[in-house]
């Protein structure tokens, strides 16, 4: 049975739309990482987004036995373009059409200069696979609000609604396990917020 723990990168206190620009981690709350540390396996690969509050994270939940993987950039926080560090209310006051079928229909509607819902997904199906690859039992990913609940929808058949309405803390954990029957594999969710 392989599981796939999906870990939150620490908060970044940003007010905007943060995905690709590259704000650091808030990662002075030492009981939270310590905790979330040993509730992760301790012999487990870790991979995380190259964006360096993913790293910082993973750096902080690093281990003696926890063997790193190199950063992946698939496993990016949503592209916003324009709309970077912007907050809804500014950018609904100059295209309230589009930020509004945005949210609300996610799907093929992207940012200008950003990515759609479905190409996010589509850059984590190509993260999830490369993953499959690896032959661990467990693997932990430090990464991004959008690429876990991306990666939710995937693994669990789940519409997007369903997918949304996951609970998704910074500095939580998610974890799915790969179960492999005789009419294949498929994912279940395993765990979810709060870490204990």
């Amino acid at each position: 049975m392989r599981r796939l723990h999906l870990v939150r990168h620490g908060p970044t206190h940003a007010k905007g739309m943060t995905g690709w620009t590259d704000l650091p981690a808030d990662l002075s709350d030492t009981a939270a990482i310590a905790r979330l540390t040993a509730h992760l396996p301790a012999e487990a690969v870790m991979i995380s987004s190259d964006l360096c509050r993913a790293v910082a994270t993973a750096d902080a939940l690093s281990l003696p036995g926890r063997r790193r993987l190199p950063h992946e950039t698939l496993w990016r926080e949503m592209h916003f373009g324009a709309w970077e560090n912007r907050r809804y209310a500014e950018i609904e006051a100059e295209d309230p059409e589009r930020i509004a079928a945005f949210w609300e229909r996610p799907g093929d509607v992207r940012p200008p200069g950003g990515e759609s819902w479905n190409e996010l997904l589509a850059r984590i199906t190509g993260a999830l696979t490369r993953l499959s690859d690896n032959p661990a039992t467990d693997t932990i990913v430090v990464c991004h609000f959008g690429a876990i609940v991306g990666a939710l929808q995937i693994c669990l058949g789940l519409s997007t609604e369903e997918a949304f309405a996951h609970r998704i803390d910074n500095l939580s954990v998610t974890s799915l396990c790969q179960i492999i029957g005789p009419d294949g594999s498929r994912w279940q969710a395993e765990a979810g917020n709060p870490i204990p």
